[in-house]
């Protein structure tokens, strides 16, 4: 297979058995699917102590298995981060004219101690009808459901019109990490050009029960779209002193000053075409006062009354607008010193539509002290552009989801998170968070302790993404 390293690989290539072939049943092949997904989630991908390189290279190996040749095979790295590689593979469509799909997930995970956790996390353990370990759900579920569909298609002998790339990469969770699709959209664009993509970040939601334990799917989202994010430094400095001669010119008091203005500040309400649509449709299907003030809203955003119940919600007042917020703080030298500088980080999650240097102005505008320095912090991330809600791409995904979920509502939302389709967007290539398997409202432990995935959640998402692609390749 072809490799884009100039630097040492990690192990090599794990052989593996092919996956057993299926039909055309859209649940055909769990037992061989259990397989992938216990590897992939088992293999340790934390920036500290593990691999997404071997893990890509347990995926290609499967892959190769499977019928994939080696040129349509790419691992990808970069030598000083050679444990943070990559897999592209490309299955070629019949059309010498139809556009791409690229199928893009994350394979990192967040970091997990095993003091900390029930279980081990880097053990898939089944209990109950759930999956326990890191990255059982984000996002090595939706990886091995790509994954586990290209086997299947090939094993099929299914020719698609459309030619179909997989992009596994890493560095989503970690800001200072090599970002493995920034990497390919800013030096690869040829390697992953497509018409659009389908990533993370849809999915159904349930009401905190799962389904098979009498819970009830209250939704599925379709991601269209999200807030970008960038980081900003609020600086001030002081000549200091003895701290037994005081005075009121303290580096520390002026910054806490900037940072208590900018809590009491909010920026001003906009919306989308895509938050338009998620607060009329997901409205429209509530019968309390949040709402009628989601429905208000999009019929008119001057609706001040509207506004002021959607903010209690603290997910409807980020979806709302511009957000920044203070998470970290440092400042001082000596405990029996005046300070000489005080420092604070802002967190930024921007409004589709505008750029950092905008945000860095209103910031500027709303502490009005030329003593606090203002600065971009590093990395600089591209501006959230949101894709358009086109039928073409829509429309397939709420077919699906009325035969999978009937009555269920299917709405499309913006994001107030990241994801690496910020990066595609800004080489032009819109991309969309696909319905399917859902989650609760606590994100099953995401980021945190004891991440689990329904099983059932899983099989029925892996059965709708794999009728999905075809939907749009047949």
């Amino acid at each position: 297979m072809r490799k884009l390293l100039t630097g040492a690989v990690c192990a090599a290539v794990l052989a593996t058995p092919a996956l057993a072939a299926p039909a055309a049943d859209p649940y055909a092949g769990e037992d061989a699917f259990r397989g992938l997904y216990k590897e992939l989630v088992e293999t340790n991908t934390t920036l500290s102590s593990g691999s997404c390189t071997l893990a890509a290279e347990r995926m290609a190996a499967r892959l190769k298995a499977a019928g994939f040749t080696d040129d349509q095979l790419t691992i990808f790295a970069v030598p000083e981060k050679p444990k943070e590689g990559g897999l592209v593979a490309v299955m070629p469509g019949i059309s010498k004219t139809e556009k791409p799909i690229l199928l893009l997930a994350h394979i990192d995970v967040v970091e997990a101690k095993r003091e900390d956790w029930v279980r081990d996390p880097f053990k898939l353990v089944e209990e109950n009808g759930y999956f326990y370990a890191r990255g059982s759900f984000d996002d090595k579920a939706m990886a091995s459901v790509w994954v586990d569909t290209l086997i299947r298609f090939k094993q099929e002998g299914y020719k698609p019109r459309r030619t179909l790339k997989l992009a596994l990469t890493c560095g989503e969770e970690t800001t200072y990490a090599f970002n493995g699709a920034q990497y390919l959209a800013n030096n690869k664009r040829d390697l992953i050009d497509a018409a659009f993509a389908l990533n993370e970040g849809g999915g159904g939601r349930t009401d905190g029960k799962g389904l098979s334990q009498g819970g009830k799917l209250v939704t599925q989202t379709i991601h269209v779209g999200e807030k970008g994010v960038q980081n900003f430094r609020l600086e001030t400095r002081n000549e200091g002193g003895h701290s037994s001669v005081p005075v009121r010119d303290n580096a520390i008091y002026e910054l806490a000053a900037a940072l208590v203005k900018l809590q009491a500040y909010d920026f001003k309400l906009e919306m989308s075409d895509t938050t338009r649509t998620f607060f009329a449709k997901a409205g429209a299907v509530r019968g309390d006062a949040m709402g009628k003030a989601m429905q208000a809203i999009a019929a008119n955003p001057a609706d001040s009354a509207a506004e002021a119940v959607l903010n209690q919600d603290r997910t409807f007042h980020s979806m709302l607008r511009t957000t920044c917020v203070a998470t970290l703080i440092d400042g001082g030298h000596a405990n029996n010193a005046l300070p000489q500088r005080a420092g604070a980080n802002i967190n930024c999650r921007i409004f589709p539509g505008h750029t950092v240097e905008e945000v860095q102005q209103e910031l500027q505008a709303v502490v009005a002290d030329t003593g606090v320095a203002i600065t971009l912090a590093p990395p600089l991330r591209p501006a959230a552009k949101t894709p358009p809600l086109d039928p073409a791409i829509l429309g397939p995904m709420e077919k699906l989801s009325a035969k999978y979920f009937p009555g269920v509502p299917v709405v499309p939302t913006m994001s107030t998170g990241g994801t690496d389709g910020i990066f595609l967007a800004a080489v032009g290539i819109p991309t969309y968070g696909a319905p399917g398997a859902w989650i609760d409202p606590n994100l099953n432990g995401a980021h945190g302790l004891n991440e689990y995935m329904e099983v059932k959640s899983l099989m029925t998402g892996r059965a709708y993404l794999y009728e999905l692609v075809k939907a749009y390749t047949k």
